[in-house]
């Protein structure tokens, strides 16, 4: 359970707004989260909303009035699209449906939810609920585009089973897992404001034949764990991501490659604007020699199949005349701190994160060790979500110096 707040001096205050969908029922539970975390919670329903759930409801677990009319004319509610914004910390809409998403990325007004999100000057996430052949639309998918190029925080959604018997991508996020959100947001100090973060994530597939290939077992959590923390911290992260089975967290900009040549490609279009890289991707050292376009037949004899390293794209990057801040990472299995250690002054980067992989691969806590120039620096075990915020505070530190000498 959250922590209330001391005071209600420093109490945060957070608009709900609750579109049409059946997942609608989760907002209640999330509004009461939020209310038992010491957060002021004013909710805003569209009509739709209406339909699955009562606004009483959320004034009985939220113990402020609900709104849901753009056109109401009492004193208290005068002009509500514009006073319920100005001492709000922050609007979540959830769930956003697609028509909701789509209202927002083309800038409509024509109800109260919306024309509030137009008029606000606070930060702005969306938790999107809706069948998965609407989230896998294009025009969806345009939308979000749209939506991350404003600076819109897309939190989810996930998969799983949904109320029309399909399973797929669209879940609302959990109540839980939205309220954790928030509270972090909120309590989050804004240390890369500004930033832009280019950051790689999961490993790649380097493909043999038509079927087969070379990878290694990165599940990417820790990455994207990173990108979300980045994220948090009010940057504007980018995440570059080898196949992995996880949804992409709530960045600016998502690219999906497979291979060390794709990711790489996608580096170099993107690195001339980045302040900060951050190389956690699982890269593959070696590609095979020669592609086949078929699928290698199995046969009684032995196969020698010949291996080419791939391009170090870590050492590409600290190596451009005018290099954004590094950061690499060392996965190892023996000689923990000593294998980092070389690894950072050969590619010769500020910073190496390094970390057992027999201890880190798949897990979801990671014990971390940070190597810098002024040595070692040891992130007890704990959750991957919170050493990714504790390693943004170190690169925040460590940044920051560089900024007052230019």
């Amino acid at each position: 359970m959250m922590a209330a707040y001391a005071s209600s001096a420093s109490k945060k205050r957070v608009v709900l707004g609750v579109t049409g969908g059946v997942a609608a029922y989760k907002a209640a539970e999330l509004a009461r989260l939020l209310t038992q975390g010491g957060i002021d919670v004013q909710t805003v329903m569209t009509q739709a909303a209406c339909r699955f759930v009562g606004p009483v409801t959320f004034q009985s677990l939220t113990g402020n009035p609900v709104y849901t009319d753009l056109w109401d004319t009492n004193a208290l509610h005068n002009m509500a699209h514009i006073n319920l914004s100005r001492d709000a910390d922050m609007i979540l809409a959830a769930p956003a449906s697609a028509d909701f998403i789509a209202k927002l990325a083309h800038g409509m007004a024509d109800d109260l939810l919306t024309t509030l999100c137009l008029a606000r000057d606070c930060p702005l996430m969306v938790a999107p609920a809706m069948n998965r052949q609407m989230w896998e639309n294009p025009a969806t998918q345009r939308n979000l585009s749209l939506l991350r190029q404003d600076g819109i925080t897309i939190a989810g959604p996930a998969s799983g089973e949904q109320a029309c018997g399909e399973i797929g991508m669209g879940r609302m996020l959990e109540a839980d897992e939205l309220a954790e959100a928030v509270q972090m947001i909120l309590q989050t100090a804004p240390l890369l404001q500004g930033k832009r973060v280019l950051l790689t994530a999961g490993p790649t597939f380097e493909a043999i034949d038509a079927v087969r290939g070379i990878s290694n077992r990165s599940s990417g959590k820790m990455g994207y764990a990173i990108a979300q923390a980045a994220a948090e911290a009010g940057a504007t992260v980018t995440l570059i991501s080898g196949p992995v089975c996880l949804a992409p967290p709530a960045v600016s900009q998502f690219i999906a490659v497979v291979g060390a040549e794709d990711m790489l490609r996608a580096v170099q279009a993107e690195i001339a604007q980045a302040d900060i890289f951050i190389s956690v991707a699982a890269v593959a050292d070696y590609r095979a020699a020669q592609l086949s376009q078929q699928k290698i037949k199995k046969s009684a004899g032995k196969l020698l199949l010949e291996l080419v390293p791939t391009v170090d794209i870590l050492e590409t990057v600290a190596n451009l005349p005018k290099p954004p801040f590094c950061v690499g990472f060392a996965a190892e299995t023996e000689n923990l701190e000593e294998n980092a250690a070389i690894k950072r002054r050969k590619k010769n980067v500020p910073l190496v994160v390094a970390n057992l992989a027999q201890d880190a691969i798949g897990s979801d806590e990671s014990e971390l060790i940070l190597l810098d120039g002024a040595g070692k620096h040891v992130l007890p075990k704990a959750s991957k979500i919170e050493q990714a915020r504790r390693l943004i505070k170190h690169i925040h530190l460590l940044y920051n110096p560089l900024n007052k000498k230019e």
